[in-house]
């Protein structure tokens, strides 16, 4: 028995080992079955180069676990290793197997997975000892066992083995007991495992006999060793495809459609990535993308590996380009990786490109589950919005589709408003929208549909990328002043008219926390609704920009403003307003003559004080000019007062509120009750 000193200390390696090149336990398992696969790659190689003779048979890597003593048991018929290869192999741990194999066998590269010796090391993380028992393939070649407990030291011996090949056997610590759980492992294999080039078997199968399960004498294989990113996409149909989908997430939709990457230079990368259909919560679709090297498995977590608008994406990309025992960070920052990501977005948009231009009904049929990720592309991406915004798509509420180019023409004529900017009417919402949406149509205006999750965002992009062109929600003012093209021409109420209208209706305005009403009369014209609710684009937009991006908290803790536009053409209006004067006349008589008055004391006493400097103008006029301006805003107040107390009492303008409310679904809770019930009364 040989005993002897690793050479460098625990305390040197673990450290390196757990903090560096393994975030989880639980990776333990792909090193030692990746390793397992790897002496049995070579193997095969070396059959084919003619360096072994002998009878390959049998060359599946079987693991096996003994809950009563506590082992776990990686076994494969591979290489297998000598004394000598296990001290320059497991002892010197700075040297790696793979390494020397690469050299000489340069031409079959791409069937190695790598290296040995620090993959080996992981077992330290779970186990308290571990035993290599194996024999090597070369002729007169002698089984050895290797034994160590985690220390520095360790006992190398010959012992008796028939087959050539390796156990590596884990006697697993107190703290790891649930990697002896078969389920456990199963996942974990599944994981790590489920596509490695060599077949994996854990155990045998197990059926249903006798009111129990028993094994059978098949193995339980756990891996497919040709999955299709494996094979030419000139050997595979549609339906290899989806049921690869369908094998790695069982409770999806099917995709829309697939790309299968395979290219040898600059980089070798194959893979396939699948457009899913999303509709909502980005953030819930993402990790769907596997990334392995060489069918081993590295992560799902590939932010920064892949662009982010793919991270939507689901999938596998492979790639022996791609270091497998590495820190994410490191991967981020990979020369090779880079190249892959931009690769990987070129043959996106190449796809989108190809499909819209010799199937555009398909395309648009497939739009509403595409457009996430072009606009999420668009948006992050100078490069993919160049070449994405000659097939991205505006979707208007008739339900047609333009490219951006098609529709500006479409526009161009009878959006452009005065300033010669080009307007884009959109809404969100066809049904809470419906009458704004038919007074702009009725006005021969074109109305895009914009419901997406990252329209508003885009909204924003679109209009810094578009020459002098505006978005505007279909709701955000009155028809006619969507889009001004002239100067606006056409009676209005006098002034204090007006001023009667906006306060009957003002002062019966619910209030709704964090939410203001500005009150206007406006000529709309006798068949159009008798009041309209609008809210302004700019201030609207920006609280909705503030509930999805950080920053701009501020503009969603401001108050909603609404508009409520009183049309003055409408008979309704009208008889509220005539009534009003009438039933108040008394009242507001003097108190209209008082402010007549005093108004014209102010504007004598502000044209005395024209061109004077503040000290050159007496106390008692500054005094008494204050003392006006008082009481003329004590006599509104006792105007407003007197048609507030009448439009208490007239269930029309309620109703009419009510109504208007009603319409933007702002009318609910006793409101609602209320409004009910006045109907009824009122019919």
């Amino acid at each position: 028995m040989q005993k002897g000193n690793i050479g460098v200390t625990t305390e040197n390696i673990f450290p390196i080992i757990k903090k560096f090149l393994y975030s989880d336990h639980e990776i333990f398992l792909r090193e030692l079955v990746s390793n397992a696969v790897d002496a049995t790659q070579k193997l095969k190689t070396l059959a084919a180069t003619g360096d072994f003779k002998g009878k390959l048979g049998d060359l599946t890597v079987r693991v096996k676990v003994d809950k009563e003593n506590g082992t776990i048991t990686i076994s494969d018929r591979g290489l297998g290793m000598t004394a000598e290869e296990i001290d320059k192999y497991i002892n010197q741990i700075a040297f790696s197997g793979a390494n020397d194999f690469l050299e000489k066998y340069k031409d079959d590269a791409n069937a190695i997975i790598g290296h040995f010796g620090l993959g080996f090391y992981s077992a330290f993380m779970v186990a308290k000892t571990v035993d290599i028992v194996t024999l090597s393939y070369k002729e007169g070649a002698k089984a050895v066992k290797w034994s160590c407990d985690g220390s520095p030291e360790f006992t190398l011996e010959e012992t008796e083995r028939s087959d050539r090949g390796t156990d590596i056997i884990l006697h697993v610590d107190e703290d790891c007991k649930e990697f002896l759980e078969e389920s456990r492992l199963q996942g974990l294999l599944t994981k790590y495992c489920h596509f490695l080039a060599v077949p994996v078997a854990f155990g045998k199968k197990k059926e249903w006999k006798d009111g129990k399960q028993v094994e059978t004498d098949e193995d339980n294989l756990i891996n497919d060793t040709c999955p299709i990113w494996t094979k030419k996409p000139s050997d595979l149909k549609e339906e290899d495809y989806k049921k690869f989908y369908r094998d790695l997430y069982p409770m999806a939709d099917e995709p829309l459609f697939w790309i299968h990457l395979n290219v040898d230079y600059p980089f070798n990368l194959t893979g396939v990535l699948y457009f899913p259909k999303i509709k909502s919560n980005i953030d819930l679709q993402r990790n769907k993308i596997q990334l392995y090297c060489n069918q081993v498995y590295v992560t799902d977590s590939v932010e920064g590996i892949v662009p982010d608008f793919l991270t939507l994406l689901h999938g596998v990309i492979d790639s022996p380009d791609i270091p497998l025992n590495v820190s994410r960070s490191y991967l981020q920052s990979d020369s090779n990786v880079k190249k892959i990501s931009t690769y990987i977005t070129k043959k996106v948009s190449d796809r989108l490109q190809s499909i819209f231009k010799n199937d555009r009904k398909e395309f648009e049929e497939k739009w509403d589950d595409l457009k996430i990720f072009i606009n999420y592309g668009m948006l992050t991406q100078e490069d993919f919005y160049e070449k994405a915004s000659k097939f991205a798509l505006f979707k208007d509420t008739d339900n047609k589709y333009y490219t951006f180019e098609e529709y500006q023409t479409l526009i161009k004529d009878n959006q452009t408003d005065k300033n010669g900017s080009l307007i884009y009417l959109y809404a969100n919402n066809l049904d809470e929208q419906y009458t704004y949406i038919d007074a702009a149509k009725n006005k021969g205006y074109n109305v895009l549909l914009m419901d997406g999750q990252l329209d508003v965002p885009m909204i924003n992009m679109l209009e810094q990328k578009f020459e002098k062109s505006h978005f505007t929600r279909v709701d955000s003012d009155i028809v006619d002043r969507l889009i001004v093209k002239e100067d606006q021409k056409g009676e209005e109420l006098p002034h204090d008219k007006q001023e009667v209208l906006s306060s009957l209706f003002k002062g019966q305005m619910p209030k709704v926390k964090k939410t203001e009403f500005h009150v206007e009369a406006h000529a709309l014209g006798e068949n159009n609704a008798p009041i309209v609710i609008t809210q302004a684009e700019y201030m609207r937009r920006m609280k909705d920009m503030a509930s999805i991006q950080p920053g701009m908290s501020f503009y969603g803790e401001m108050p909603d403003m609404f508009n409520l536009v009183l049309n003055s053409d409408h008979r309704l209006i009208k008889q509220v307003l005539s009534d009003a004067e009438t039933a108040c006349a008394e009242k507001l008589v003097p108190v209209e003559s008082e402010i007549a008055m005093l108004t014209l004391r102010r504007n004598e006493l502000q044209k005395a004080q024209e061109g004077k400097k503040d000290e050159e103008i007496p106390t008692a006029e500054k005094d008494e000019l204050s003392d006006v301006e008082k009481k003329i805003e004590a006599q509104k107040t006792e105007k407003e007062n007197i048609l507030n107390g009448y439009a208490a009492g007239n269930k029309v303008v309620h109703q009419l509120i009510d109504l208007a409310l009603l319409q933007n679904n702002m009318l609910k809770g006793e409101a609602l009750t209320n409004f009910v019930k006045r109907s009824v009364e009122m019919i």
